[in-house]
């Protein structure tokens, strides 16, 4: 199993965020967080990156992720590509991407990356000098997807990649993440979006109010009738 995380709690103060939260992903697998605003979707990611701190156990690649801090776990193989995307909007589209391989010193592996990149995004490559904060916000999460590929990760963490973003967009988006799971790259993606979600992914984990409530294929949840009414808007 290349990610186990067994009891995860994360507490703010004194509101509760997760509790107790146990999931796994295995190598090459996508799976998707579903849940509504509020569930701990966002918070687990940060959990799993170290951007927060929590209890329990997470464990990747058979070492301890707990007493990492964040940068130690990009360098584990773990990349984040939050919510909000958290661009340098001032910074070309070509630096906003170099900056994910900032810990890497390949300089040919790099180069090969980042042809990589503009194969899956080839407007990346025509918009490369551009200023981010001119592009659109469907353009603008392609970088940020691009920038977290740049740092070669064995498991790719995507917060919401669909929000705010146009539907022809949305699509080619979603589908550019399934060929990067296609490429060996395992995915664990938190998304409000449930149609787009079961349509990509392998597994599925449903937080609510902070701890996981249903568990299962995407095909078992699609044939759910809690989760066609609560989450697919089906009768």
């Amino acid at each position: 199993m290349l990610l186990e995380v067994r009891d995860l709690s994360v507490s703010y103060g004194k509101a509760v965020a997760l509790e107790r939260v146990s999931l796994e992903v295995a190598r090459g697998e996508f799976v998707a967080v579903l849940g509504p605003n509020g569930a701990g979707k966002s918070t687990l990611l940060k959990a799993i990156s170290r951007a927060c701190p929590s209890t329990g156990t997470l464990r990747f690649a058979d070492e301890s992720l707990q007493a990492l801090p964040a940068h130690a776990v990009v360098g584990k193989g773990i990349c984040h590509c939050p919510e909000g995307r958290r661009l340098f909007p001032e910074l070309s589209v070509l630096k906003n991407l170099m900056l994910g391989a900032y810990l890497r010193k390949d300089r040919a592996g790099i180069e090969a990356d980042l042809a990589a990149v503009y194969e899956l995004f080839p407007v990346l490559r025509e918009r490369a000098p551009q200023v981010v904060s001119t592009l659109s916000g469907g353009q603008q999460q392609m970088v940020a997807i691009g920038r977290a590929l740049m740092g070669r990760p064995s498991l790719l963490l995507l917060d919401e990649p669909s929000v705010g973003i146009a539907h022809r967009l949305k699509l080619e988006i979603f589908d550019a993440i399934k060929r990067i799971q296609r490429r060996g790259t395992a995915i664990l993606m938190a998304e409000q979006d449930a149609q787009s979600a079961l349509r990509v992914a392998d597994r599925v984990y449903v937080l609510e109010h902070g701890q996981v409530g249903r568990s299962g294929t995407s095909a078992a949840l699609r044939a759910d009738d809690s989760i066609r009414q609560a989450y697919l808007g089906v009768d």
